[in-house]
């Protein structure tokens, strides 16, 4: 059976896979979707007590992920989503997988397009240098900004406390850092690597996040010719695309994009 590996991003957990997760399995495929480590709990027990989200680096998530996905028989679709996007090119550049989507993607070192909207968006966080060493939540009235912002109030407030869990400070003030400091960061890959797999953008055109100019910059930083990197803008979708309304056409899309990439043969499930 083929596998696909779902990575989820910052101020969420595996739980924001959920709806892909029992699509995917329905269509036939294995789903893998791995917490970061210390992320294994609930998001009601990571938001009671955030000391792993403190704590987890962007090494040990690759680190950790890297571990799963070599474990695999064979190479995995791997599909992440927001900061599991930046994670997603990562694996792909290490080598891992057969192919990748980085949805909203958080961008890989050297990307230096901020928009506006995203400076408003990631300001609880980096508005203080504390907040380094500290786990950072949202307010409901800043995550419907940042994640929902395409959503009634009622929808904005009923994800919120479904999957709203802290973002470590640590690795968001790293990411803001790493295009001052010389040599690789954490979140680097080779933009020249001919023999990674293919990769394709999914940007949402309300987001807030990670604007679609944000996944076209990225997208174009790499530069080899023998690789394969496009980009899918979806109108009226914002940041939170996973489980606002109409993410059954972009898990369907992103899955057929990845399975002709990877070279699958059709699934046999439903």
């Amino acid at each position: 059976m083929k596998t696909i590996v779902l990575v989820h991003g910052f101020w969420v957990t595996p739980r924001s896979w959920e709806h892909w997760i029992d699509r995917y399995q329905q269509a036939g495929y294995q789903v893998i979707a791995p917490a970061y480590p210390g992320f294994e709990v609930e998001v009601e027990a990571l938001n009671a007590d955030p000391t792993p989200i403190e704590e987890v680096t962007a090494p040990a998530i690759i680190s950790h992920l890297e571990a799963v996905v070599g474990a695999l028989d064979e190479p995995p679709i791997i599909i992440g989503h927001s900061a599991g996007g930046a994670f997603t090119q990562v694996l792909l550049d290490h080598g891992f997988g057969a192919a990748g989507v980085a949805i909203n993607s958080a961008a890989t070192e050297g990307v230096l397009v901020t928009p506006p909207s995203q400076i408003k968006s990631t300001f609880p966080v980096l508005k203080n240098p504390t907040n380094r060493h500290k786990a950072v939540g949202l307010t409901p009235e800043q995550w419907k900004y940042t994640f929902a912002n395409t959503l009634t109030e009622e929808e904005s407030l009923a994800l919120y406390q479904r999957y709203h869990v802290p973002a470590s400070g640590r690795i968001l003030w790293n990411s803001v850092l790493a295009n001052f400091q010389p040599g690789p960061q954490d979140i680097h890959v080779d933009y020249h690597n001919d023999n990674r797999a293919p990769l394709l953008f999914v940007s949402g055109s309300e987001d807030h996040l990670m604007p679609p100019s944000v996944q076209r910059s990225n997208a174009k930083h790499y530069k080899s010719s023998k690789t394969i990197t496009e980009i899918k803008e979806y109108e009226g979708m914002a940041h939170l695309l996973p489980v606002q309304k109409g993410w059954e056409e972009v898990a369907d899309h992103v899955l057929a994009w990845a399975v002709k990439h990877a070279g699958w043969p059709a699934a046999t499930g439903a």
